[in-house]
């Protein structure tokens, strides 16, 4: 059996359309026909070089939704045909530390999808079981996609920014826009913060629900709660910092971002938290997908035919479109 994929062969390179030979299925894996793949920026990073245990060969794409069409003999959760989600966490160790104390999201012997697990550009991928999950029935297969890793990372990112009235997204692509909407359904007031001159950006934000759109190097017109920083620029964290009231929150929601300059402490004196989210977990998943199916989460989502994942990435590196890409095989 074979299969046809968009593969990444080293980093700094475009990826190629190939046919290769179907993977493999283990027990506790089901095979899974893809349906929708969103592109995420941590595709970008990945085939930029900027993480650093990628798998070479590597099929990118960790926002996958499909149909199982196999089961491995252990696995008993699902049935052929249930339409599945496939996230970035693929895979965990189960005896570390950090997973004896439920933060499988910092196991380090964890393996992600995409990265150093063959992912979703593709007809079809295998997937462990136990990092698969059942997706809303309110949403066709492309307005899923988003949802398997803007939405889950935005869900983490939101409930570690806490209680906050006034929060601040820096960055408005893919996650910003599920996170816009779930903040507001919690009663929160959202500022967006979009590169300078990107009228689009700012535009899309208000359409989604911010009370307000600026640049990011704007202030903010209120004292913040606490602020997300979703663009992979560390020159944002000083501008965070700096619009986040004393005892407030700064959240950066990226795998990767560019070197933090130097800031003066008061900024962040006053009781100010600065912290990072890393991946996710399985519980995270449960819950905002729950959230989910009994919610309306617009996702924008742009198309893309299956041979055009380079394009999809170039575009999503130009800020082309608003929202998030999805490759459709």
């Amino acid at each position: 059996m074979t299969m046809r994929a968009m593969r990444l062969d080293t980093a700094h390179a475009p990826l190629v359309s190939v046919e290769m030979p179907s993977p493999t299925l283990q027990p506790q894996q089901l095979r899974i026909a893809v349906s929708a793949c969103a592109v995420c920026r941590t595709d970008l990073h990945v085939l930029d070089g900027e993480l650093p245990d990628p798998k070479f060969p590597i099929v990118p794409g960790h926002e996958i939704v499909g149909r199982a069409i196999e089961l491995g003999s252990a696995v008993t959760q699902f049935k052929i045909g249930d339409r599945v989600g496939v996230p970035w966490l693929g895979w965990v160790c189960g005896e570390c530390e950090f997973c004896k104390r439920g933060e499988e999201n910092l196991c380090p012997n964890a393996r992600f999808t995409g990265y150093q697990i063959d992912g979703g550009f593709a007809t079809e991928t295998v997937a462990d079981a136990r990092f698969v999950f059942a997706l809303p029935v309110n949403y066709s297969d492309e307005a899923a996609a988003p949802l398997m890793c803007a939405g889950l990372i935005g869900w983490r990112c939101l409930k570690a920014a806490g209680d906050a009235k006034r929060l601040g997204l820096y960055g408005f692509g893919a996650a910003a826009h599920i996170v816009v909407q779930v903040a507001r359904s919690k009663g929160q007031e959202v500022y967006a913060f979009v590169r300078p001159g990107d009228d689009k950006a700012a535009s899309f934000a208000l359409r989604m629900g911010a009370v307000w759109a600026g640049n990011s190097d704007a202030s903010a017109p209120q004292p913040l709660d606490a602020a997300i920083i979703f663009a992979p620029a560390g020159e944002l964290v000083p501008a965070a910092l700096r619009a986040t009231r004393p005892g407030g929150t700064v959240v950066c929601g990226g795998i990767h971002m560019s070197d933090i300059p130097s800031f003066p402490y008061d900024i962040l004196w006053g009781e100010r938290v600065l912290r990072s989210i890393a991946n996710l977990t399985r519980r995270d998943a449960e819950e905002f997908l729950a959230f989910a199916a009994q919610s309306h989460i617009e996702t924008s989502t742009t198309l893309y035919p299956f041979g055009e994942a380079n394009t999809a990435l170039s575009d999503l590196r130009a800020g082309k479109f608003s929202g998030a890409a999805v490759l459709i095989p």
